[in-house]
């Protein structure tokens, strides 16, 4: 366990997080990864290594940083990376906001 008080039980919701895939966070930004996968899939080609390729890595960005700040010994150091996953986290809200801008995708897609 990685808080002394999770094990002894003074906080159960830390006690049931034991990886990464464990926290809301990330499970969340696994969802957005997925559903910009399938929307950069309806740029035109010629976007594709652009807006789309940009979007794609900005939002593996933010599960990478999340989980890579998850596995880092120092408080200061998750932190540091958890800033990194929210300014990914904003960067594809921009591709996204562009992306309509285009009219690529709709704005209930967006």
């Amino acid at each position: 366990m990685r808080n002394s008080k999770s094990e002894a039980g003074s906080n159960l919701a830390d006690a049931q997080i034991r990886d990464f895939t464990d926290l809301k966070v990330w499970q969340l930004g696994r969802e957005l990864r997925q559903q910009i996968c399938k929307l950069a899939r309806k740029c035109p080609a010629e976007k594709k290594f652009g807006l789309a390729s940009q979007a794609q890595r900005a939002a593996v960005s933010i599960t990478a940083n999340i989980a890579e700040g998850f596995g880092r010994y120092s408080y200061q150091e998750n932190i540091q990376f958890c800033r990194m996953a929210h300014g990914s986290a904003f960067e594809v809200r921009d591709h996204l906001i562009t992306a309509q801008d285009q009219d690529y995708i709709s704005s209930s897609e967006h």
